[in-house]
């Protein structure tokens, strides 16, 4: 009696073993290339819209800088806080979030310039552009690590997928 149980039990965990083993091939080919991190199919949260370089002559103006945004999108139903989450270009130049509930299917502009932040738009209260026509958007968690990615001129070779060109900085 004893010896069958074992038996049982050992083809059971092999089994459990065997499933696990070929679920894992499914769970991985649901990644793309804008998912570094799994914690982004977790949570949903991407990177959208992008206008890159400010619509008009690009005289530093608040209306000018605020024109430039990149947007944050929450795809899934959950709410997420942003909090101490960062977005950031290629030289650096990194934008906080403060205690920010993202809500389901909904997204936040991160505006350059200077403003009142709101559930729908944010703003670095910067005095000079940072998105320029060959850059690279990083959206990290609250673990520094990466969420997504987008890239766009040079670095990423789809210049108007996500922002508009206008005129050069």
């Amino acid at each position: 009696m004893l010896r069958n149980a074992s038996r049982i039990a050992a083809a059971v965990l092999g089994s459990v073993a065997l499933a696990a083993t070929a679920a894992l091939p499914a769970a991985a080919a649901g990644h793309s290339h804008h998912a570094p991190a799994r914690w982004h199919y977790r949570h949903g949260v991407v990177l959208g819209a992008i206008q890159y370089d400010s619509p008009g002559r690009d005289d530093r103006s608040n209306r000018s800088l605020n024109a430039e945004y990149v947007t944050v999108r929450n795809t899934s139903h959950r709410p997420v806080n942003l909090r101490g989450w960062t977005l950031s270009d290629r030289s650096g130049n990194t934008y906080r979030f403060g205690n920010l509930w993202l809500n389901g299917h909904r997204q936040v502009r991160v505006h350059t310039g200077s403003g009142r932040d709101t559930r729908w738009d944010v703003y670095q209260n910067r005095r000079d552009y940072v998105w320029d026509d060959n850059d690279t958007a990083t959206l990290r968690n609250d673990h520094r690590r990466i969420v997504d990615i987008e890239s766009w001129g040079r670095w990423g070779g789809h210049l108007g997928h996500h922002g508009h060109h206008g005129h050069g900085h």
